[in-house]
């Protein structure tokens, strides 16, 4: 029995390991391949996004006939650039330039994701659309984990308005939900405290979460709802 035991607990032991190496394959997917901006987005340009710690990330800027604001995307956890080239469209038509850009480790771009690289990305290409948008309002659009980025630069560099699509609350949330059975809150490296930051953020903020998403559900408590009901309490919501 005595021995049994120290075995299913080794394997216990080594399990819990092998997550704490691996947990960053189990948060971001990033897809590599990007197709030539002209191909896909013709009346967008590709711009270099150079960080702080020496990496040069790559963005597309597609810029508004005339533009009434700047829109930063932070993607999710998924993809890359080119798959919210729509997106970037539907805003373009109405009067907003767009930065779509990828984190390192994503659309080809050097380096891996984690929480505090995806944080030195964020800034860097806030930076760069400063300078490309000609002194026009900015508004960070975060999507899911991009929320999480957008919330945090909103403290550190406020924008004219921050948009979260999909949010949670912490990562550690949405972790339980997918992996029960992993002690979530113990393992996770990379927090990504959405709610925290948006306490701290004193521009106008709007939440949209989804009765049908399946990544972050609307059950998830308290994720889009509390964000919401948090951003209209404080009168600060769009």
């Amino acid at each position: 029995m005595l021995a049994t035991v120290a075995v299913l607990g080794a394997v216990a032991v080594l399990g819990l390991a092998g997550l704490w190496i691996l947990q960053r394959r189990l948060i971001y997917f990033p897809e590599q391949e990007v197709p030539p901006v002209a191909a896909i987005l013709p009346t967008a340009r590709s711009v270099p996004v150079a960080t702080t710690d020496g990496l040069v990330l790559t963005g597309w800027f597609l810029p508004a006939v005339q533009p009434r604001a700047a829109v930063l995307v932070f993607n999710g956890n998924a993809g890359n650039r080119a798959h919210r080239v729509l997106l970037a469209r539907a805003l373009a038509d109405r009067g907003l330039s767009v930065l779509l850009f990828d984190y390192r480790g994503y659309g080809g771009n050097p380096g891996a994701p984690s929480e505090e690289g995806l944080a030195t990305d964020a800034a860097a290409a806030a930076a760069t659309l400063a300078d490309l948008s000609g002194g026009k309002p900015l508004v960070f659009f975060g999507e899911s984990l991009g929320a999480a980025v957008a919330a945090r630069l909103a403290v550190e560099s406020p924008p004219s308005a921050l948009v979260l699509r999909s949010p949670f609350t912490p990562l550690a949330d949405v972790a339980a939900v997918h992996y029960p059975l992993v002690p979530a809150r113990l393992l996770l490296r990379d927090r990504f405290e959405t709610l925290e930051a948006v306490r701290q953020v004193e521009v106008p903020v709007l939440v949209v979460a989804g009765s049908a998403d399946a990544v972050v559900p609307a059950d998830l408590p308290p994720v889009g709802r509390a964000l919401s009901a948090f951003a209209t309490s404080s009168g600060r919501d769009c």
